[in-house]
């Protein structure tokens, strides 16, 4: 389908005013295309070749609208490293609309009600990250929001401290934005009348299976909490780290949203700590599973007017049971054991693994690649080879394959479980950082190669074979900061 035939649905003008603002984009300065995906154009059911007018790139740019959009911003309010905010929301982020499933956002795309006393815009280094790891994480089966494509330009944007940078805009895709802090937002002004209609809201867009069924309010509830337990889960068993989880970058439909100072472990910390101005560690990736549960108890207090307060704070205290069981499926399939055969028998294996992984400073993801492809697991070196501190991991190591003798595992069933679960590429931050080096000589090769690593990280790209080694050692677990 070509550009000008696409048509967006502004659903959110169901709402009162008091909801969002509508507002202008502002154009970023001499525009240019860096990059789109296909799949995500697949989503909306675009035509690759738009991608590649200037009509494409004014679209970007907020210089033209799709039918029927009317570009706003959302408020909403949030705890912000615990400490509750009154008022946030999208203050560089600007809606255009819902094509089927998917609302569309341009984050960088200027100035709103919410800036506060931001810009409205986005670097170029954070858009690329955003841009990048939004297709990643899909690709590693991880919930999460889309990108569609990524633009650059020209155009002068100052941060602290810091030389001239110039601006960019992502164009973001998500079934939705609405927040945790949406709802902190309408509940702080004890405003009963439309909090029920964001639940009605929330239920018809990503929640149409409750739709007209008795306790549809606690019900959603009750499956965000799966959903989040799950997607904790999946961030930990694969090593990320989000750097940020205030309750304005939580999904209400369950989703990994807001990319900031992310990352991907490289060498294994168990108290890693990826955001720089996270000095306390609140969210280090073993507090993620902790911080995500306090998060919806902060939802559950906002809801307790229009829901069942006892029912939700109940069904709350299973997200950490149930998280663990999402994270050693996980981890369970990773190694390549058969859950049946070994069911929570091992979980003394992966704690024991884990502390092993730390002691020898070995590089998360890349063990797990190096471990499915062994030609037996009588010989580690391929591994050990790798590790500046062999003998915790070897005596993990001799653990494991005594396990896998001792229950008569099919070695060919083994590797089809962990080829599907332990990709060749983990996108880490020095990957990314090489590209925005590039990009800012004006030269977005890397930038596109990325992409089609981050959206096949089971393929082989032997151009690339580098990257699949473990991260060098001068760039491991680099602390980022909010504007990386």
């Amino acid at each position: 389908m070509k550009l000008n035939e696409l048509e967006v649905d502004c659903d959110y003008f169901d709402f009162n005013e008091k909801f969002y603002q509508k507002v202008k984009p502002q154009p970023l300065l001499n525009a240019h295309l860096i990059s789109y995906s296909k799949e995500a154009c697949d989503l909306i059911d675009l035509a690759y070749e738009e991608c590649e007018t200037e009509n494409f790139i004014e679209f970007i740019n907020g210089e033209k609208l799709l039918k029927n959009s009317i570009p706003y911003a959302q408020v909403y309010a949030g705890h912000q490293f615990g400490y509750y905010v009154p008022q946030l929301g999208d203050g560089r982020a600007i809606n255009l609309g819902k094509i089927s499933r998917w609302h569309l956002q341009t984050k960088g795309a200027g100035l709103t009600r919410y800036s506060r006393q931001g810009d409205g815009r986005a670097v170029l280094r954070s858009s690329i990250r955003e841009y990048i790891m939004s297709e990643a994480m899909h690709a590693l089966g991880i919930p999460t929001t889309r990108a569609l494509a990524l633009i650059g330009s020209k155009h002068p944007v100052y941060r602290p401290y810091e030389e001239e940078q110039t601006g960019a805009i992502v164009l973001r895709m998500s079934p939705s934005w609405i927040r945790i802090g949406t709802f902190e937002y309408f509940a702080k002004q004890n405003d009963t009348k439309h909090l029920k209609q964001l639940l009605d809201y929330v239920i018809k867009n990503s929640y149409p299976h409750l739709q007209g069924l008795e306790y549809s309010y606690e019900r959603f509830y009750f499956e965000l909490v799966d959903r989040t337990s799950k997607l904790i889960s999946q961030w930990m068993a694969y090593g990320f780290m989000h750097g940020v989880m205030n309750t304005d970058n939580m999904s209400i439909a369950g989703l990994t949203i807001d990319y900031g100072p992310y990352a991907f472990m490289d060498n294994f910390e168990m108290g890693c700590i990826c955001n720089h101005t996270d000095i306390e560690g609140r969210y280090s990736y073993v507090n993620q599973p902790y911080i995500a549960k306090w998060n919806l108890e902060v939802l559950a207090r906002a809801l307790k007017d229009v829901c069942d307060e006892k029912k939700l704070l109940e069904y709350l205290q299973t997200f950490i049971s149930s998280n663990q069981k999402h994270y050693l499926e996980l981890m369970n399939k990773r190694l390549g054991l058969d859950i049946d055969l070994v069911g929570d028998s091992n979980i003394d294996l992966i704690l024991e693994l884990l502390e092993a992984l730390e002691v020898s400073k070995c590089d998360y993801n890349f063990f797990f690649w190096q471990l499915t492809n062994l030609d037996s697991f009588d010989d580690f070196s391929a591994i050990l080879d790798f590790v500046p501190y062999k003998e915790a991991l070897l005596d993990w190591l001799e653990k494991y394959n005594k396990i896998v003798n001792n229950q008569n595992q099919d070695l060919k069933y083994m590797k089809e479980i962990m080829k599907k679960n332990n990709p060749k590429y983990i996108i880490k931050n020095y990957m990314l950082q090489e590209a925005i080096e590039l990009a800012e000589k004006q030269d977005f090769t890397l930038v596109n190669d990325l992409l089609n690593i981050a959206q096949s990280p089971f393929n082989e790209h032997k151009e690339f074979e580098r990257y699949a080694k473990p991260t060098p050692s001068e760039y491991a677990n680099l602390q980022l900061s909010c504007s990386s």
